[in-house]
């Protein structure tokens, strides 16, 4: 019996996912480029992660991304490990080919790429704060040292899971000055450039600030990934001292796009995907 055809499938695994906006910039790319596919949510819990990666196969899905707290941990699942994702130990999309894995991160570059195109912020020479030492956090922080910042300091609650991303950016990078922060005062936010939180603190309503308000000064850019709420505790705080502000769905767009390119080879269509988002946003 022959196997009628279907869309291709792709998605976003991680728990929680449902607040995510990938589904409708993705889907509406999808439209455009004229592609049978359809993005779907994979709110996975992690004693279902097993399963899920055992049924990709039959579920005939093509490709998907990976969010919190997954980055790290899908690696072993994986056949093959693009080298700058190797080196970040971290994936954030994984392309099916026949039946092999392949892990890519499109995270450093899409913060990087927004920092410049949405922000005017160029990292080189710069001293950056940032808050944690999760997958987005490696991929930021390796793509950040690419660009020769002056210093980085990385605080996380788990205070070896910082030390041992401080150790790995200390052997690929030999000139930038990296500081493990025990606590947040240890950051030295009053004297960055740029603050930027990659933990996922913010999403909730009742989420605390990690950091004293009275770190924040005007002319320090406050980068928060987290994209939904709009305006977490953090930048709202960060704007009534009047800090530049920008949450992550610059850095959701961009590396949606380089995902995108790597699942079907197809240059991703930028203004479709950016309109789907702020329209997702308003929901």
């Amino acid at each position: 019996m022959i196997k009628e055809s279907a869309k291709q499938i792709y998605g976003i695994l991680g728990y929680p996912a449902k607040h995510s906006l990938s589904p409708l910039m993705h889907n509406a790319a999808f439209k455009a480029l004229n592609i049978d596919a359809e993005y779907r949510i994979f709110e996975i819990e992690r004693n279902a992660l097993d399963a899920f990666f055992a049924d990709i196969f039959k579920q005939d899905i093509k490709g998907f991304n990976i969010t919190v707290p997954y980055k790290e941990e899908a690696i072993r699942y994986l056949d093959y490990i693009h080298p700058d994702a190797r080196m970040i130990a971290a994936v954030n999309t994984v392309k099916v080919s026949g039946h092999k894995l392949e892990g890519f991160n499109t995270d450093g570059a899409g913060f990087i790429k927004s920092l410049h195109e949405d922000l005017g912020f160029d990292p080189k020479g710069m001293k950056i704060a940032v808050l944690g030492a999760g997958g987005a956090s490696k991929a930021i922080t390796f793509a950040l040292c690419g660009l020769k910042p002056r210093k980085i300091a990385i605080y996380n609650r788990d205070l070896e899971k910082a030390r041992h991303l401080i150790l790995r950016l200390a052997e690929n990078f030999k000139d930038i000055e990296l500081k493990l922060a025990a606590r947040t005062e240890d950051l030295d936010i009053e004297d960055a450039d740029l603050l930027v939180n990659t933990t996922s603190v913010g999403m909730a309503p009742g989420d605390k600030l990690l950091m004293e308000p009275k770190y924040l000064r005007k002319g320090l850019l406050v980068y928060d990934l987290v994209y939904n709420p709009a305006c977490t505790k953090l930048l709202e705080t960060a704007r009534q001292k009047g800090c530049r502000t920008a949450n992550g769905l610059g850095m959701l767009l961009y590396q949606g796009m380089g995902s995108l390119q790597i699942w079907t080879g197809k240059k991703a269509p930028k203004s479709i995907m950016e309109e789907a988002i702020k329209e997702g946003k308003c929901l």
